[in-house]
């Protein structure tokens, strides 16, 4: 069992230690509803720096949406959080409209729905970007363990670009524990994990196969054997070894060629 109370105050002293070290003015977060971005703006927010919660609308909203009812849950606790609102519509309707042809197919083919389904999630970042340039804010991630160092189940330039990562430390059911504890608001808690990027709002567990608590056993025992595993269990290993090695480019760096000293021409001079 992992201790939630020093954990939480071991996340919140790290990033007021960070965002002193860099000299920055406060934090920003893409709010979504889900329950690891509730806990990363919750925890930003006891650091008592100003805190933006971002919430993006795709789609028109007849109701009010978890990240609205999180913000307003955020903002009676705290004085430092304000909560802005933005509608994509109409920006990602331009682009499909002037740069995709044929759109009307090409959102029924499989590999353009997902290019779709990450531009979405492209033009949130460019978002985030903006305010915390403007405001000389850090924009922090919300990826949790499972999910940033293990699947990879993240947007590359997306919402895998961010400045900060306070939680990628832990698991999703490590997250779990950590959103009780700070009360976060039931409905979130037992919501089922969604990117919100899909027309037909398909759960992560459709994206992937696997439930998070299977995924996160598998990182942790993807080296047993055979003979001591059920066939479940070596499916679910399976299953994430081919999803690690699939999105490993999005959890390293970027390679450089390196060019051997020989095949250079001229030497830098440092005068």
């Amino acid at each position: 069992m992992i201790k939630e109370k020093k954990i939480i105050k071991h996340i919140v002293s790290w990033l007021k230690k960070y965002i002193k070290k860099s000299k920055l003015n406060g934090f920003i977060v893409g709010i979504s509803g889900g329950i690891d971005s509730s806990v990363t703006s919750y925890l930003t927010a006891m650091t008592q720096y100003p805190t933006i919660v971002l919430e993006i609308i795709i789609g028109k909203k007849k109701y009010k949406t978890l990240s609205q009812k999180h913000a307003e849950f955020l903002i009676s606790k705290f004085s430092n959080v304000r909560f802005l609102q933005k509608d994509i519509d109409s920006l990602f309707d331009f682009f499909c409209e002037n740069i995709i042809s044929n759109i009307s197919q090409n959102k029924k083919n499989k590999k353009n729905m997902l290019a779709l389904a990450n531009l979405k999630s492209r033009i949130y970042m460019l978002i985030l970007y903006y305010y915390a340039n403007i405001n000389n804010f850090l924009v922090v991630g919300t990826g949790n363990k499972i999910e940033d160092f293990g699947i990879g189940f993240f947007t590359k330039y997306g919402d895998g670009a961010v400045d900060i990562h306070p939680i990628a430390d832990l698991y999703k059911s490590e997250i779990n524990i950590l959103a009780k504890e700070l009360n976060i608001i039931r409905e979130i808690q037992e919501a089922k994990p969604t990117d919100g990027l899909w027309e037909d709002q398909r759960s992560d567990e459709d994206q992937l196969g696997a439930n998070y608590k299977d995924l996160e056993w598998a990182m942790i025992n993807e080296n047993k054997q055979n003979n001591f595993v059920s066939k479940k269990e070596h499916r679910i290993i399976k299953l994430y070894k081919k999803l690690h090695k699939k999105n490993q480019h999005k959890m390293i760096s970027i390679p450089v060629c390196k060019i051997p000293f020989c095949l250079k021409q001229e030497k830098i001079k440092i005068t």
